[in-house]
């Protein structure tokens, strides 16, 4: 019998897979439920004042901008009590990431272009928790039951069967999640078209989804095999759900009101959820206020700080490539009776 063959029976016979699965259908239903329920189509008056909103927005922006450089040139006496930024770019509409559209003047009104990346942050999140429950709950129980001893007696090689079970739940993860993707992107899609707004589904938008789903899928595989590595680490599924509160409270809520107190430089680089948030996104800004201690530029330091997805990708990858090379060369050495 083929061992990944196998390992996938194994894997889909579990209960605690199928009720995830189950949850991770009701948490679709529900968001799609909930969306179609407080949209509907607009009516033309409607799109109309949206419209006419969303243009007086861009002059507005735009007269701003104006008004800035006519400051800066000498042209209009400032207002003390008006502030204007020093930099006029900052404020220059064609520099803005959007411009004020129709849909965003449109209360009740679901549209799928300006939604559809939020949502797929909710999916990307789910999926995260999935695949860490899931890795960590299928190789947990099997040490924790005696499953991995009597799969030795079969197959007596450690390492294959180790990286089978961990290549079965990363291909099974990934194939679910792709599944996942294109019925719960599908599904608002079809809420847009018929109880809401398309939005412009240009190419753009289409590049910036990708991108987003495809860090979103490395991210999954990330979390499959944190959980894996851990509960291997630890014999048992409990090790991998310890381990994730442990880090929650103990480093991400007290270690960082400690660094807090003690007023470390850039403390948001010493935690995972900052880099988390850098890769998915492609990159996260973080305020620090020591920034602009003695610096030249005061009062008019931002005090901003940027972490762009490659080194963030690249912590996530050590954390997880240590991880499960550690775990691998316990269960080499480990007595598993």
């Amino acid at each position: 019998m083929n061992l990944v063959r196998a390992e996938l029976e194994r894997l889909s016979a579990r209960r605690f897979v199928q009720l995830m699965l189950v949850l991770l259908v009701l948490a679709f239903a529900v968001t799609a439920a909930t969306t179609l329920a407080g949209s509907h189509k607009p009516s033309v008056s409607e799109l109309n004042s949206a419209r006419a909103q969303a243009a007086e927005a861009r002059q507005s922006m735009e007269a701003r901008h104006q008004e800035c450089l006519a400051r800066q040139d000498g042209t209009i006496q400032p207002d003390p009590d008006d502030y204007f930024s020093t930099d006029c770019s900052e404020i220059d509409p064609i520099r803005q990431d959007r411009l004020p559209i129709a849909a965003d003047f449109l209360p009740g009104v679901f549209s799928f272009a300006e939604q559809a990346e939020s949502l797929l942050y909710f999916l990307i999140a789910f999926l995260v928790l999935f695949g860490f429950l899931v890795g960590a709950s299928y190789i947990g129980a099997d040490l924790n039951s005696g499953g991995v001893v009597n799969l030795l007696l079969w197959r007596p090689r450690r390492m294959t069967v180790l990286a089978t079970k961990l290549g079965t739940l990363l291909g099974t993860v990934l194939v679910l999640a792709l599944l996942a993707s294109l019925a719960y992107l599908a599904t608002f899609w079809v809420i847009g078209q018929t109880a809401g707004l398309p939005g412009r589904l240009n190419s753009d938008f289409w590049s910036s989804l990708g991108a987003v789903h495809g860090r979103g899928l490395v991210l999954v595989l990330l979390a499959s095999t944190l959980g894996f590595a851990i509960a291997t680490l630890g014999r048992h599924t409990s090790a991998a759900l310890g381990a994730f509160a442990a880090y929650a409270v103990l480093w991400e809520l007290g270690a960082r009101l400690v660094l807090e107190i003690v007023d470390a430089r850039k403390s948001d680089l010493f935690m995972l959820s900052s880099h988390i948030g850098a890769w998915l996104n492609g990159e996260a800004r973080f305020y620090d206020e020591q920034l602009c201690r003695g610096s030249t530029d005061y009062p008019y330091c931002e005090g901003f700080y940027t972490v762009t997805w490659l080194p963030a990708l690249l912590v996530l990858l050590a954390i997880t490539g240590g991880l499960t090379a550690a775990a691998f060369a316990v269960f080499r050495r480990r007595d598993l009776i």
